[in-house]
């Protein structure tokens, strides 16, 4: 026997005792059957919206604006080429960045896509893993990974890669699937952490399902590669992203969870590392593969 009640359980009392020949007095409540106990009602579930996740919207909603732009300035339905001049102008290529100097290219093909579903199926997966990270990394966290491990994406395909496009080697690329599976990066390091209030058993799961999205995508990419199909797959830049990320998730993982100023000094210290640790590998790039000037 229970010797007290406890939360979501109906008790029954002792009858009252009343006078020989007095009525009790009628009930206000209809009477329920014995032992019925109302049904636990569904906590209400939350609507998701923009002020939820503004940053993983705006990112979103950037590649989109970048796609409609250039799909409206190429007079293509099917989507731009890479011979459209606008959209030559923001592709990725190891030529033009480390001989011509137009580094901005590192930064502005992580926005731009090729086809209908190039974009729709980038945009999932950035949507979704963007929902998962942005609570745990903030607005800016969440802008500055996108961003770092987008360009560490597509330092490390260039280094691979150097030559102009034209000539045996060189590759043009755009896509934000380097950003993307550096945002995966980043989540399986992050859903390491001890002190994030969520039980072990759900971490784990969730580690598991981001492992088994970029391992999924590493292996539709390579089979892309061997089928020698006219549109390949940028492998090194997916590669370089997600290593990217796991390395700037690695110092924020004891503070996930914490106190927010530590948190916010720890993932200011990561981005920082990062970011110098990227301007030093261009900086090597563009040394090793400098066109020597004339005379």
């Amino acid at each position: 026997m229970d010797s007290e009640p406890r939360a979501g359980r109906r008790y029954a009392s002792q009858p009252e005792i009343l006078p020989p020949g007095a009525l009790p007095e009628p009930s206000q409540e209809p009477a329920e059957p014995r032992g019925w106990y109302p049904p636990p009602q569904p906590a209400p579930r939350t609507r998701r919206h923009w002020a939820s996740a503004p940053a993983t919207y705006t990112l979103v909603g950037i590649n989109c604006a970048v796609y409609l732009l250039t799909l409206v300035l190429s007079h293509n339905v099917a989507g731009p080429t890479f011979q459209d001049p606008f959209s030559f102008g923001l592709l990725c290529n190891g030529g033009y960045i480390l001989q011509g100097g137009e580094w901005w290219r590192i930064v502005t093909s992580i926005f731009v896509h090729f086809s209908w579903w190039h974009i729709l199926g980038n945009m999932w997966c950035l949507w979704n893993l963007g929902l998962l990270g942005e609570p745990l990394l903030g607005e800016f966290g969440l802008v500055a990974a996108y961003l770092l491990t987008g360009v560490a994406g597509n330092l490390l395909s260039i280094a691979f890669h150097p030559q102009p496009y034209g000539q045996q080697g060189g590759i043009m690329s755009a896509g934000a699937s380097g950003a993307v599976f550096g945002l995966a990066g980043v989540l399986i390091m992050l859903l390491r952490s001890p002190l994030l209030p969520i039980p072990a058993v759900e971490l784990k799961k969730l580690r598991r399902s981001v492992w088994y999205f970029a391992l999924l995508n590493f292996v539709i990419g390579a089979g892309v590669w061997l089928a020698h199909t006219v549109i390949q797959v940028d492998n090194l830049a997916h590669l370089g992203g997600f290593l990217s990320g796991m390395a700037l998730g690695v110092p924020l993982v004891p503070r996930i969870g914490a106190p927010r100023p530590r948190f916010l000094r720890r993932r200011a210290f990561a981005v920082g590392i990062m970011a110098f640790a990227l301007l030093l590998v261009a900086w090597g790039l563009r040394a090793a593969y400098a066109v020597p000037s004339p005379g």
